[in-house]
This record gives structure tokens, sequence and C-alpha cells, in this order.
């Protein structure tokens, strides 16, 4: 049975009067993995862990009951599987944001998790301190991924799904520019620095891009750059 959390931390009480806390289920087989995720989220006020799930027909249950902000969804587990689990869940609650734990960077399950309608792919052996962050910008609006992973993801996807081919010539210089460091898997904060413009332009630009080449979010507009093997920017 699901469990739910029946209190905050004191020490948190008044960060999170100020602080918007992203409510989150866990959900994943392995009881002790639970646990150590939860430690994890714990150190950190954003996160306020409401209710854990041992499989997948336990997630959709709590999902309906808690409503998550944020589920963190195992890929493999018995019976139904975190990527089936993420696209009934995303097909009754598509405002919730999925991020999938695993111990694999496979990048067949990743293509799959992603079309699954997930909005991240974590790494359970990634150091502890990298979680938290990576979940918070998944929050912010953004798919951040390792330059490794998103490399393979998006070899396998345009492989797998070629997509109709707009004008390039549609972009500007500073549009053409940003689109390299997307497909590289920067986020927009780091894209930023590179080019030292402030992270709100380059959420401006990249709004411009999605609407110039008729794309719906971050990895197909990083597909679309692998597919027409747009050149790496200076310095990646």
């Amino acid at each position: 049975m699901w469990k739910t959390e029946k209190s905050v931390c004191t020490q948190f009480a008044s960060q999170a009067r100020t602080l918007e806390r992203y409510r989150t289920l866990i959900v994943d087989d392995n009881a002790y993995a639970r646990s150590a995720v939860r430690r994890v989220l714990g150190a950190d006020p954003r996160f306020l862990v409401v209710g854990e799930a041992a499989g997948a027909e336990e997630a959709l249950r709590a999902a309906d009951a808690l409503r998550p902000d944020l589920v963190l969804m195992d890929v493999r587990m018995p019976g139904l599987g975190g990527i089936q689990a993420t696209v009934r869940l995303k097909a009754r609650f598509p405002e919730c944001r999925v991020v999938m734990l695993s111990v694999s960077d496979d990048a067949r399950d990743l293509f799959e998790a992603m079309r699954g309608g997930a909005q991240g792919y974590l790494l359970k052996n990634l150091d502890p301190e990298q979680w938290n962050d990576y979940l918070a910008q998944v929050m912010s609006g953004e798919t951040p991924m390792s330059r490794d992973i998103a490399t393979r993801i998006l070899r396998d996807f345009a492989a797998a799904n070629p997509l109709p081919r707009p004008a390039v010539q549609a972009l500007t210089t500073r549009e053409e520019e940003i689109l390299r460091w997307v497909a590289t898997g920067l986020t927009n904060r780091e894209i930023a620095v590179r080019l030292g413009i402030a992270e709100g332009t380059v959420k401006n630009h990249l709004r411009s891009v999605l609407a110039k080449l008729h794309v719906k979010n971050r990895t197909a507009l990083a597909h679309y750059a692998a597919e027409k093997h747009t050149p790496r920017p200076r310095g990646a």
C-alpha cells in the first residue's frame, strides 16, 4: 500500500512559507531505493515527498489521490513497467512532471521514456548532490540530460523518427547558435553563461526557434538539430 507523508520537518517550516515546494511521489519496487530517494529529497526544502508506491498500479492510485507535481518513476518494475505507467499517468495528469529512475543509460530506455511523456531521466548512481538541482531544473521547464546521454538518445531518435525539414534559414544567427548548444545537452542557464547573455534571453530565443521550426518541445528541437547534422558550436 502506498504511504503518505504525515508531517513536515520543523527545520523546513519557515522556508516552506516562502519557497514553492514540489509535491513528489516516489515509485520503485525496491523499498531500500525508495528510502534512499526520500532521504536525498528530504535534505532540500524545495521538495515535499507526499507518498511512495511499490508498483505502477499503486502509483496510478496514489497519483489520483495525492495529485503530485513530480513523480520519480523506476523504469523497470514487475508487472506494468515504469514507462507504460508513465504513458497512463500522463494521459490522466498531463500537468504532472515525470522523471524516470534507472541504473542504466541505455539509449533505448531513454528514447522510450521521452516518447512516453517523461520530462527527465535520472541515473541512480548519480551523485546525490546533483539530484535535487537536476529535478529543480526539470520543474522549471527544462529537460536537462548529460551530453553523452543526449547524443545517444538524439541519434537513435533521429534514426527511428525522421521529421519534416523546415528551413533553417528562417532562424537568426543567434537562434542558430542557441540551437547548436541545445543539441549538446546544455541547459538554458549553461547556454546563457557560454554566450554571455541572460537566461531569460535564451528562453525567449528558444520560444522563437520552436515556433519557426514547428516543433513542440526541447527534445524535438534537439532531435531536429541532430537530424540536420547541425555543426557543434565552438568550444563544445
